[in-house]
């Protein structure tokens, strides 16, 4: 039907219950005082577990969700093959790791800029992050979700999304527990309600088995509203 999503059922439930558990988590660290380093640390090792299995899981089933006609190729080969290298193994891992690190460059990179931005027009470096960071970081790569949606990729469309859930829901907590103070404030607090709401919701509606687009505008009010209230209290 016009404007509904179908991806494959078990796979968005699973990558939803895994973000919803490990943010559980990640929630409860909050409230963790540094001087019980050795719970920290458990916490820090259930959210790594955990994001261990789950990859584990998604890699099983990775190959009948291909056979079913869920999986994609790229239609141009990569930078390295077309600049003479074989397809291979090897040349795989390089290109693979020569992204992984242009991507903590550039990411060192922009939180740089976003504190420089922020001490250049007097605005806080969370409003600003909070404003800027989805955009920049975001956006782009949800087009990628939007364009395989067009194509009928639904479940390629969600997994996108869903499974980097999974992962900013378990590994990056776990650094946040492991490297920062991590304390709860009343913006931490909104924005996890908000969030647990967001998926919550999803996971309600993915139930049915198809999501109509109308049902996702939710999901986006909760973060606007979620934008304004930080910008009324940061305000005052």
């Amino acid at each position: 039907a016009r404007g509904a999503l179908r991806p494959e059922r078990s796979g968005l439930r699973r990558d939803l219950h895994f973000f919803l558990l490990c943010f559980g988590i990640a929630v409860l660290a909050l409230y963790v005082p540094h001087e019980a380093p050795l719970v920290r640390a458990g916490l820090v090792f259930a959210l790594l577990l955990i994001y261990f299995v789950y990859v584990m899981l998604t890699l099983r089933v990775s190959a009948k969700l291909v056979a079913d006609g869920h999986g994609t190729q790229a239609h141009k080969p990569m930078l390295l093959c077309r600049a003479g290298l074989p397809d291979t193994m090897p040349v795989i891992a390089v290109q693979l790791a020569a992204g992984f690190l242009l991507l903590i460059a550039g990411a060192k990179g922009f939180v740089h800029a976003i504190h420089a931005a922020s001490e250049l027009f007097g605005i806080s470096p969370l409003i600003l992050s909070l404003l800027a960071i989805p955009v920049a970081t975001e956006l782009p790569e949800k087009v990628n979700s939007i364009l395989w949606a067009r194509r009928g990729k639904d479940t390629l469309a969600f997994g996108n999304i869903t499974g980097a859930m999974v992962f900013q829901g378990s590994l990056l907590p776990a650094m946040g527990i492991a490297l920062t103070p991590w304390r709860w404030n009343l913006t931490i607090v909104t924005g996890v309600l908000i969030t647990l709401a967001a998926a919550l919701w999803v996971a309600l509606i993915a139930r049915r088995g198809t999501i109509q687009v109308r049902d996702l505008f939710v999901n986006g009010a909760l973060y606007f509203g979620y934008l304004l209230l930080v910008l009324v209290v940061e305000s005052h």
